[in-house]
């Protein structure tokens, strides 16, 4: 068991991991919110690409297609949390422990929210523009057929279904970060955050920071969606229903079952 934390002691990292991340620059902050858009955007990439290649499984088999999808996906939160880097959607949860406790004023966490979320939209874009569409890698079929087809479903639903799936989603991202930080070991580290990430992927939920790769991506290359359409119909729903997956349903319950 000492090459895992328990559930209390996990709270513990993270109330310091909190503390740590008001210690950075607004510099520092912003590359590496953008490293973690990037990294989340490759694994986006990679997720298409498998998943998008076997056009077969979506007539007979659409489960399998979808858990592909998933199964490709949490390279990108691997990356984010092996290499380091700020994630919006996982520091929704970080910070409600020591804000409870009033160890850390509720102003570090709106403004380490505000950069991240800029500096997360700044690199998917940066990859979904200069490394994917200009480089054609999605731009033929049956790839060119799931980019549309993904920004198409993730713009047409209601507000109030999008901003429920994207509760589901960050409540289990902030999970995965939670299991990560339960292992000591970068196996333990990458098993943890890779099943909780595959299933949000899979059941279809909305992570707004994916989002911001999957949905301009599939606008570069000509769909029939508008930035409006993607702030509105997407973004502005997903996020906030990220924040209230992330930031109630980790955050404000783990802190408040093991506050000190």
């Amino acid at each position: 068991m000492r090459g895992l934390y328990s559930p209390d002691e996990i709270v513990d990292v993270v109330r310091q991991t909190a503390l740590k991340k008001t210690t950075y620059g607004s510099t520092k902050i912003l590359i590496l919110s953008f490293l973690a858009g990037a990294y989340i955007a490759f694994g986006s990439l990679l997720a298409i690409i498998v998943a998008g290649g076997t056009p077969g499984l979506s007539e007979s088999y659409i489960g399998i297609q979808k858990l592909l999808l998933g199964a490709t996906f949490p390279v990108g939160l691997i990356m984010v949390v092996i290499a380091g880097a700020e994630l919006f959607t996982g520091n929704t949860a970080y910070f409600m422990p020591n804000i409870m406790e009033g160890k850390q004023p509720v102003v570090d966490m709106f403004r380490n929210w505000m950069w991240v979320y800029l500096g997360n939209f700044i690199g998917s874009i940066f990859v979904a523009y200069f490394i994917t569409y200009l480089t054609d890698v999605v731009a033929h079929k049956p790839w060119l057929d799931m980019v549309n087809d993904i920004a198409i479903g993730k713009t047409s639903n209601p507000f109030y279904k999008t901003f429920l799936k994207g509760i589901g989603a960050n409540w289990l991202v902030c999970l995965a970060m939670w299991l990560g930080m339960a292992s000591k070991s970068v196996s333990g580290k990458i098993m943890g955050i890779w099943w909780p990430v595959m299933a949000f992927v899979t059941i279809g939920f909305e992570h707004s920071i994916a989002n911001m790769y999957f949905i301009p991506l599939a606008i570069f290359h000509g769909a029939d969606i508008t930035w409006s359409d993607f702030v509105f119909n997407n973004l502005i729903p997903a996020t906030l229903g990220n924040i209230v997956g992330g930031l109630f349903f980790v955050g404000t319950l783990y802190g408040y079952v093991f506050k000190k």
